[in-house]
């Protein structure tokens, strides 16, 4: 994964954010020329690692001991029992998602978040070191407020647009996930993906202003990059204005590695990445005379000691190329209570911004068929159990 006689675009970028790994291979991630900082994950890869031969006695174990509590049961501590592979292989916290089935039902998203918490604690792993991914609805959201107030450590994932930015503060979060592509990166991991992912692109590309673009300069030029700046700067005056502490922005689904650098350029805390896009940026050769721009070194407090905007990201905070035709230039209130009444306003926000209801949309549909394949794993170890 690169040489050591020259500074890697991977090593440049761990100056600026921390990067984290989106996989849970612990063959791969023993192998990386840096130590992640956490271990994310989802659905799909929790189903590739489910099904991996050296996971095969463990599954088998895991069911002959919780086979009379259901499919949930065992997936779970499955889930975390992988994730315990990694822990050591890391500096922070391993994520695991919660059902992505159940994204629109509260109580069912606070049990299966109270059972990961349950799971890690059994495993030895503290809330130190874990971190649950919730999806960003009203209702998930509304849950993610009671785990925060419980201490169980969350993450707003599936997270699209500046709404859903601020509910995951006001349910005080510790991270969010803002997804720079969507959710299309997810193909070129497994050909079951790949082939589930192509066939969702293609239903959907007449209402997705941009599959894809593949621009030179991402920080100024992705149509996504304005939405990250506009969360990071609000995410900046709400730390000044109430002095309580932000949701940290791991930013996530990225591409290229040119998106990823422009992760470290907007001031974002973390990128998580995968293991296709790590490999490349671990063989690429930094030469900073031919970025577009640079990202600085790590503040001591993202929100706190943020350093001064670039000129050339100004123009950022008064653009959104995805936003609707009739949108009127002005940005998300922060005043207004997104997660009352269930979500209410939330659900509103996210069913008027149609980039965020589509991709919102295809990314609980692509996890849940992670989900629905994992279920069937389990349930035929039962089966046989």
């Amino acid at each position: 994964m690169g040489s050591k006689d020259a500074q890697t675009w991977l090593e440049k970028l761990e100056e600026q954010l921390n990067v984290d790994v989106d996989w849970m291979d612990p063959e791969y991630i023993k192998a990386m020329p840096i130590k992640p900082h956490d271990q994310t994950s989802n659905q799909l890869w929790v189903d590739i690692q489910l099904s991996h031969p050296s996971n095969a006695d463990l599954l088998a174990q895991t069911t002959k001991e919780l086979k009379d509590r259901g499919w949930l049961a065992i997936y779970t501590r499955m889930a975390v029992l992988m994730c315990k592979k990694n822990i050591d292989l890391i500096r922070g916290r391993v994520l695991l998602q919660t059902l992505p089935s159940k994204a629109y039902d509260t109580q069912a998203t606070l049990d299966h978040a109270r059972l990961y918490d349950k799971e890690f604690s059994r495993a030895g792993i503290g809330r130190d070191r874990y971190c649950i991914k919730i999806p960003s609805t009203g209702p998930a959201l509304n849950a993610a407020k009671v785990l925060s107030s419980e201490g169980i450590p969350t993450l707003g994932t599936a997270l699209f647009g500046l709404p859903q930015a601020i509910a995951c503060s006001q349910a005080g979060m510790l991270y969010i996930s803002p997804y720079f592509n969507g959710t299309q990166d997810l193909c070129v991991e497994s050909n079951d993906t790949g082939k589930l992912m192509k066939e969702l692109i293609e239903t959907r590309a007449h209402d997705d202003l941009s599959l894809w673009p593949d621009v030179e300069d991402p920080a100024t030029q992705h149509p996504m990059s304005a939405r990250v700046f506009q969360i990071l700067e609000t995410y900046r005056r709400l730390y000044k204005e109430t002095g309580k502490e932000q949701p940290l922005l791991k930013n996530a689904s990225f591409i290229s590695p040119k998106e990823a650098m422009a992760a470290g350029e907007l001031g974002c805390h973390s990128a998580t990445i995968s293991h296709t896009v790590l490999n490349q940026l671990a063989e690429l050769k930094y030469d900073g005379t031919k970025q577009p721009g640079e990202g600085v070194p790590k503040p001591l407090h993202v929100y706190k000691s943020a350093p001064p905007t670039p000129e050339r990201l100004k123009k950022l905070a008064t653009i959104d190329p995805l936003a609707a035709a009739n949108w009127d230039g002005k940005l998300a209130r922060t005043d207004v209570d997104y997660l009352a009444n269930g979500g209410v306003e939330l659900t509103k926000a996210i069913e008027a911004d149609p980039v965020s209801k589509n991709r919102l949309a295809i990314a609980l549909e692509l996890f849940e068929g992670g989900e629905n394949r994992s279920r069937g794993r389990v349930e035929t170890a039962i089966a046989a159990a």
